[in-house]
């Protein structure tokens, strides 16, 4: 197979679509259930599922994606300035 044939083939949509496995917190002997519950919550929080849902609760345009972003630029570039200053 060529470079060209590889770059354009189609990929399973299991690949493309990746579900996140569950979540699998093991109690430790001796561990209470906050500390669990606490790591837990950890775990979900770094898989960004939550922040994902926020950001998919409306539909934004990708006009209004890149005019945000490029405000969030001159505001970070106002507050700290440059390297040289």
């Amino acid at each position: 197979m060529s470079i060209f044939a590889a770059r354009f083939t189609r990929l399973p949509v299991a690949k493309v679509f990746q579900i996140p496995d569950m979540i699998i917190v093991q109690i430790k002997d001796n561990e209470t259930v906050d500390r669990a519950l606490k790591r837990f919550k950890k775990k979900f929080e770094r898989t960004g599922v939550l922040k994902e849902l926020r950001r998919r609760t409306f539909f934004q345009k990708p006009s209004i994606t890149k005019r945000k972003l490029k405000q969030k630029a001159v505001y970070k570039l106002a507050t700290y300035g440059t390297e040289n200053e």
